[in-house]
């Protein structure tokens, strides 16, 4: 077979195999869809049950509750459409993940990483025009990425522990403690990043700000709804007054609650994962074991120009592949 039949035929695969892909994952979508419609049908009918048998009077805590979760429902959707209008720069990703770099010297390590990249990329014979290429992504793309991944790493951190410091505050408002005081317990009893964040927010108030500016700066930082939602009460409680302890320990038990439903789609979905896993480790591994039993055939994949192609539509396929087993084990809280 000529090597233009054999393109054609790998090109036709490709192509077949994206279309099933696409098709899975749009099918996987409405599935989840559907399961979280019933999901919330089920909760509905839950909370009525539990409303007729406790009686209206004695369910204060638990309307709280749902009014503080449409709260935070609208203030994700508000956030997501501001993320979709607004162009995130690569100084706002650097303060996200707490990387203390200017984006000029930011830039430049990215610079100076991609051309070693490439130069190594054209010393290792390969076609000098994907070193174009390869310095685009070592350059731009990989370095965003990790500032990204790190990024939300930080919030993952923040939002594990938040509902910890939330609570210190309750209690301390109860005991009579200014809110000041609380927020200097979290800044030195708290685990890195809630320990920074507190602490950065005491030393703008020491200097003159506002709680809001403070507040506004730290969601900078730490761009999440809860602590958005958090950041408004106290905004709103310097300003006007009002018990800030029950709607605090409101926002505690939803975040509580959310961190229980994420533990339990995680053991839902465990086996999901490590099927996913294996699955996406097997071509790597098993080009590995090639490498050590039948050298001279897997070498071919980067010897010849065919080889090449091959290798860039398993990646593409990987990728894909990847991506729709994501989607199909992740479900949002």
């Amino acid at each position: 077979m000529s090597e233009t039949a054999m393109l054609a035929v790998v090109g036709g695969l490709f192509l077949m195999f994206v279309m099933m892909g696409g098709g899975g994952l749009v099918y996987m979508r409405s599935a989840n869809a559907r399961y979280r419609k019933r999901l919330a049908t089920f909760s509905g009918k839950a909370e009525q049950k539990a409303n007729r048998r406790s009686g209206g009077g004695r369910d204060q805590p638990g309307a709280r509750r749902r009014q503080i979760q449409g709260k935070l429902k609208e203030l994700e959707d508000e956030r997501a459409e501001q993320n979709k209008k607004k162009r995130i720069t690569t100084r706002d990703l650097l303060l996200q993940a707490d990387v203390k770099l200017t984006p000029k010297k930011f830039f430049l390590i990215g610079l100076a990483i991609g051309i070693v990249a490439t130069l190594v990329y054209l010393v290792m014979g390969y076609p000098p025009l994907g070193a174009i290429a390869v310095f685009i992504v070592v350059s731009f793309g990989l370095p965003r990425w990790w500032l990204k991944k790190k990024g939300e790493k930080q919030r993952k951190l923040f939002t594990k522990n938040f509902a910890n410091a939330v609570d210190v505050i309750v209690r301390g408002v109860q005991s009579g403690l200014p809110v000041n005081e609380c927020l200097g317990i979290i800044a030195r009893e708290s685990p890195y990043p809630l320990n920074t964040e507190f602490q950065q927010i005491l030393d703008g108030i020491k200097i003159g700000q506002t709680m809001g500016e403070c507040m506004e700066k730290g969601l900078q930082r730490i761009p999440t709804t809860e602590y958005k939602f958090f950041s408004i009460v106290l905004a709103i409680q310097q300003q006007t007054g009002g018990n800030l302890a029950e709607t605090l320990a409101g926002l505690s038990s939803v975040l509580r609650d959310r961190k229980r439903m994420e533990d339990q789609v995680k053991t839902m979905t465990s086996e999901a994962r490590t099927t996913a896993m294996i699955i996406g480790s097997l071509p790597f591994c098993m080009t590995a074991l090639m490498c050590l039993t039948s050298y001279e055939y897997i070498s071919l994949l980067w010897l010849e120009t065919l080889g090449h192609y091959l290798i860039a539509g398993g990646v593409v396929l990987i990728g894909t592949g990847t991506l729709i087993m994501k989607s199909m084990i992740n479900f949002d809280i």
